[in-house]
């Protein structure tokens, strides 16, 4: 009963005393300690196995008990003291609580009286400042009376004072005294119910309008109507009365502006009526240095008359230039027929010059119409519209007429067009002119091509642009430029539906015309020669020169494609911005595009047109009958020879345009493999050893094929990957084809699963090519045929599911070693 109770008292210590890790490392970190009895994982038969290791050990078994029993008589000791010692702590806490709640109620108590004293301050305050603030109301009430009552005995005394000053026509006194008037009758707006100040209000209104009269009859006696004696000059009185005129209605000012500016150009319409000789577009320089002599001469005598805030000089050479457009445009509609383009543009040129003088002078203040178009930022240099236009200064002085209006580019000229608009009626001349120019220079093009010839090979001119599409550009430019001076609404669209015709016809006579036609004859080479590699040169279809034009038109049409593309921005940044959509040069675009396709496409079908004769050597060649297997067959000599005769040509020729010679690249392989793959299939009957021989000449196809991009050249690139992988594909189908081929056709089930895994082709038509290509006959093939359509119906299930094709076993030991010899061939091959 003992033990159980002790037992069952150790278990409920265990339990009782059970820590979680995190406490018992917490008391292990306060509590350091090296007694195997402080351990968590305290095991009571290995300590006693550690205090009684032996039997003879057990002899002082008795005083191990009396040391632990010690040792818990001095814990319980002190378990004791500590639990006594925390009877008191709860009693301590709860004193301390008091302590604290009492000193909160002391400390609230104290908050209530100060906020008590605080209300009661703030009473105190407003009582003392009670009367404060009536007192500033006064102040304020009193202080408006007086300052009322100020302006009004000055506004009494101004309007007295104004109406005498305008009977003396006293105008310096009344500038300034009107101007102090009507500000001082501004604080009575709201007291306009009162009789007297609405009198006075009427009297201002009325002296006002007196003076508007008084001033407008001055100036009307002082610059009479036309046709009478003018005055002898400005007087102090009309400066004065123009300082009243700016306080006044701002209709009396626009009044005496356009008095003044109808009698100081009354003189104009004089000497340049209709019927006068100077009055015609060759002599259009006299109207301008006429208007220059007439500013010099207001500014000496009536400069300092009117307020500089008028820009009355601005303003006469502004009604100048709209008197003038509409004189102008009257003339040129009476003799329409009269207007030759050098005359044309000689007019255009020297207005735009007087344009761009009028806004060197003046700021454009007085003009409604907004700033002209921003100044075109240049862009990269490689074609005429994409140079810096900032840098047409320095040119000769035939030009320099058409550059001068472009020079006030930083500012934008608000007077562009204020005079030249009249000329844009008549444009169509200038159009129908670069019409005729345009034309004529297309036909010298031609004719100069026809007279020089093709690019020569071997010279820095083969594949290169040709000079007349740089020339056509150049002059666009030229044109552009004069039109969008001129004007840039419809006149731009006309030009621009001319630079669209003689785009195409520079496409088709100079490019499309002059590419070399090909040949349908074959080269009359016979199989026999082809085999022989020192014959085959004779092959290629173009010479060296004229493979060097076709290149030279291939990257001319890239150059015009891209320069027109070119042009079709600027001619949108030329024109109104309402008119930009009509400006599409898409379908020029597409022709050269169509130039670039047929040049490539020529290329690649002389080059293929020269393999043509190798291959159909290759296809007829008696593969049955070979006996061994060699290094490769004349007709690939023949056809790596061709490749190294006009790839490296064609490089060189379009080592500005890389991408077209990919592009050439690309589709001569897609155009060769094919075709080599259906000579392959001509080839038969084809022994063993005659496949092994063709596989070999296919690998060194493929490794010349891979090599095309750089072969012949010194620098050798990678080729671009998708070019790559055109090759891998093309010729790894055909390496399947001759591996196939080689493969017994016994069993007939393994040779069509084989078939299937290599080829990844359905068609029987294909399938019965191979067969053609064993040499087996007739009756086997049809049983092959048909076990090649079940198997397609039900496909092998993989290299695990079924028998797979090997080259090696379960051939012969002839056919392994000679595998084993064509690996080796090729292997040095690739060496």
């Amino acid at each position: 009963m003992m033990e159980d109770e002790e037992l069952e008292f150790v278990e409920d210590l265990e339990a009782i005393l059970h820590l979680t890790p995190e406490v018992q490392l917490a008391i292990e970190q306060v509590f350091p300690s090296q007694d195997p009895l402080d351990r968590a994982d305290f095991n009571a038969v290995e300590y006693i196995n550690s205090l009684f290791p032996t039997e003879q050990s057990l002899a002082n078994i008795d005083e191990v008990v009396n040391n632990i029993r010690l040792k818990i008589r001095r814990l319980d000791d002190n378990i004791r003291t500590v639990v006594r010692g925390q009877t008191n702590v709860g009693q301590d806490g709860r004193q301390a609580l008091e302590e604290a709640q009492k000193a909160i109620q002391q400390l609230f108590g104290k908050i209530k009286d100060i906020k008590d004293k605080a209300e009661k301050s703030e009473q105190m305050v407003k009582e003392i400042t009670r009367d404060i603030k009536q007192l500033d109301h006064a102040k304020r009430h009193l202080t408006t009376s007086i300052t009322t009552l100020n302006h009004l005995h000055m506004l009494a005394g101004g309007v007295d004072s104004l109406e005498a000053m305008t009977r003396k026509r006293q105008y310096g006194e009344v500038a300034n005294l009107l101007q102090g008037v009507v500000n001082v009758l501004e604080h009575f707006q709201k007291y306009m119910g009162i009789p007297q100040i609405r009198q006075l209000s009427e009297r201002v209104k009325a002296a006002q309008s007196e003076l508007g009269t008084q001033i407008l009859a001055d100036f009307e006696e002082t610059f009479p109507a036309q046709g009478s004696k003018k005055s002898g000059g400005p007087s102090i009185v009309l400066r004065d009365a123009c300082l009243v005129a700016n306080v006044l209605d701002p209709r009396i000012k626009q009044e005496i502006i356009k008095k003044f500016l109808r009698q100081h150009l009354s003189e104009y319409l004089v000497l340049f009526q209709e019927n006068q000789d100077v009055a015609w577009l060759d002599k259009i320089d006299r109207r301008y240095a006429w208007i220059k002599r007439q500013l010099v001469d207001y500014e000496e005598k009536y400069g300092r008359m009117f307020p500089e805030e008028w820009c009355m000089t601005e303003r006469i050479a502004v009604e100048f230039c709209h008197i003038t457009r509409t004189e102008l445009a009257k003339l040129m509609r009476a003799r329409a027929r009269e207007i030759e383009v050098k005359l044309l543009l000689f007019a255009i040129q020297r207005t735009t010059n007087f344009e761009g003088l009028l806004a060197k002078r003046f700021s454009g203040c007085t003009l409604n119409n907004g700033p002209g178009k921003k100044p075109e930022t240049p862009l990269e240099p490689t074609n005429p519209f994409l140079e810096d236009e900032s840098g047409e200064d320095n040119v000769s002085e035939k030009d320099e007429d058409l550059d001068r209006p472009k020079k006030p580019k930083a500012p934008d000229n608000p007077f562009h067009g204020i005079v030249s608009k009249c000329f844009e009626p008549h444009l169509y001349v200038y159009i129908e002119s670069q019409d005729k120019n345009l034309g004529e220079l297309i036909d010298r093009f031609v004719a100069d091509f026809r007279a020089q010839g093709p690019p020569k090979s071997g010279t820095d001119e083969g594949g290169a642009v040709l000079p007349s599409c740089a020339d056509l550009f150049v002059y666009y430019k030229k044109c552009m430029v004069q039109c969008s001076q001129l004007s840039t609404g419809e006149p731009m669209i006309a030009l621009t539906t001319i630079f669209q015709k003689y785009l195409r016809e520079y496409a088709w006579k100079i490019l499309s015309g002059n590419l070399p036609k090909t040949s349908t004859s074959s080269g009359g080479l016979t199989i026999s020669s082809l085999l022989k590699e020192k014959e085959g040169s004779e092959v290629a279809k173009f010479t060296m020169e004229e493979l060097c034009l076709i290149c030279s038109i291939l990257s001319t049409a890239e150059y015009c494609l891209a320069t027109t593309q070119q042009l079709e921005e600027k001619l949108k940044e030329k024109v109104d911005k309402s008119l930009m959509e009509r400006i599409n040069l898409t379908g020029e675009m597409d022709t050269f595009s169509t130039v670039i396709s047929n040049s490539i496409q020529l290329l690649v079908q002389d080059l293929d047109a020269a393999c043509d004769p190798a291959l159909t050597a290759m296809s007829k060649m008696p593969w049955q009958s070979v006996e061994h297997v060699g290094d490769q067959s004349p007709y690939v000599t023949s056809v790596i020879m061709h490749i190294k005769q006009n790839v490296p040509i064609i490089r060189d020729n379009l080592a500005s345009t890389r991408k077209y010679f990919t592009q050439f690249c690309i589709k001569f392989t897609n155009s060769f493999i094919p075709k080599f793959i259906n000579h392959l299939f001509r080839c038969k009957p084809i022994s063993m050893v005659g496949a092994e021989q063709l596989l070999l000449d296919t690998h060194s196809l493929k490794t010349v094929l891979l090599d095309l991009p750089s072969i012949g050249s010194q620098v050798v690139r990678k080729a671009p990957a998708s070019y790559t992988k055109i090759v891998v594909k093309g010729m790894t189908r055909a390496e399947m084809i001759l591996k196939v081929v080689m493969a017994p056709h016994e069993p007939s089930v393994v040779f069509v699963d084989n078939y299937i895994k290599l080829l990844a082709d359905s068609n029987p038509e294909t399938f019965q090519k191979i067969l053609d290509m064993k040499g087996l006959k007739r009756s086997e093939q049809s049983t092959m045929l048909e076990l090649f359509r079940q198997r397609l119906s039900n496909p092998p299930s993989g290299p695990d599911g079924g028998p797979s094709l090997s080259f090696s076993a379960p051939t012969p030991e002839q056919e392994s070693s000679r595998i084993r010899k064509l690996e080796k061939l090729i292997k040095k091959r690739i060496q």
